[in-house]
């Protein structure tokens, strides 16, 4: 992750086995206690299929950690499920530093159990209790994926530096409930998205993601400029320009427009309903919304290459501001 006492900054194919800045030197060095309470790390998982999109993530902001879940039901537009608690630094979440193999990921609070680990192999396994608000087990797999993709870079405006490993399409199996209903999560996909940086205590983005076996996509706009710009196309990684969002955030679940400044990725996404929260706990406050619909356009490979059609792409997209 470092690099001659910097960022080691660029996009990459693959996942390293652990992240590590305790090497940053330089104009890159920070004291102990800086590096404590600008440490972010999170995991981030989500499962779509034609029923329901679930997503979920244990964070550690160095002086505290949280943990949040959803289940959103597509055909009935709504959340049945919808989780989210505030810990205690130290005891009640972990967000491991090995972004794939051996990881473990968990948040534990009053009952309440996220668990998410490398098994062996291409195997991993996510567990999920909230009492009365939603239950999941399965199993991902990724053996025959497209690879994974790890972004680094450094971070401006208070920051220093950043990366971030996510998957495309995964296989999945195993089921989630929530009040009533069941859900079979074989008919659908996984994805992750791992970051970990030494991030600003005022920290804003705009993110994009979706993902097939043969198509997906992710997209920020905002802290990490276009270092996670990423399209999978059959297999292959394509790094991309700038993103560009054009929405109302007044009216977030109205059309967006997201597109790249080098004209591989024009798309529109057409919200079904989201997922929001907003904290502000003095010291720290959180805006969150996370649409989920789906995105439809077109996206090619390079700037002369044939125009892929993207018809009705399951996915997220999601503005978010935090003070931390």
């Amino acid at each position: 992750m470092v690099h001659k006492g910097g960022p080691a900054t660029g996009r990459y194919t693959g996942s390293p086995q652990q992240i590590d800045w305790s090497e940053l030197a330089g104009e890159f060095d920070r004291a102990p206690l800086w590096r404590r309470l600008h440490h972010k790390r999170w995991h981030y998982l989500a499962l779509a299929t034609e029923q329901c999109f679930i997503g979920l993530a244990v964070v550690d902001v160095g002086w505290t950690n949280t943990a949040f879940a959803y289940l959103f039901d597509r055909q009935k537009r709504k959340l049945l499920a919808d989780y989210s608690q505030d810990g205690l630094p130290g005891l009640t979440a972990q967000v491991s530093d090995r972004p794939t193999q051996g990881t473990l990921s968990w948040f534990r609070h009053f009952g309440a159990r996220v668990r998410y680990e490398h098994l062996e192999g291409p195997h991993y396994r996510l567990k999920v209790d909230l009492r009365n608000t939603l239950q999941i087990e399965a199993e991902l797999d990724t053996s025959g994926a497209a690879p994974f993709f790890t972004g680094i870079g450094p971070i401006a405006q208070g920051g220093c530096a950043h990366s971030t490993v996510k998957s495309s399409a995964l296989a999945v199996r195993g089921e989630a409930r929530a009040g009533r209903k069941t859900f079979d999560l074989g008919t659908g996909v996984a994805s992750f998205d791992y970051s970990n940086g030494l991030l600003a205590r005022t920290t804003q983005w705009r993110w994009a993601s979706a993902h097939s076996p043969s198509l997906g996509f992710n997209l920020q706009q905002g802290y990490f400029g276009k270092h996670e710009n990423v399209l999978w196309l059959d297999g292959v990684l394509i790094p991309l320009g700038s993103a560009r969002f054009e929405f109302d955030p007044k009216f977030p679940l109205q059309p967006w427009h997201i597109r790249t400044d080098d004209g591989l990725l024009d798309l529109w996404f057409d919200p079904e309903g989201a997922r929001q929260e907003r904290k502000n706990l003095l010291i720290a406050a959180s805006h969150y919304i996370q649409p989920i619909g789906t995105f439809s356009g077109t996206v090619k490979a390079s700037a002369r290459s044939p125009v892929r059609q993207v018809h009705q792409l399951v996915g997220v997209t999601e503005d978010h501001l935090s003070r931390w």
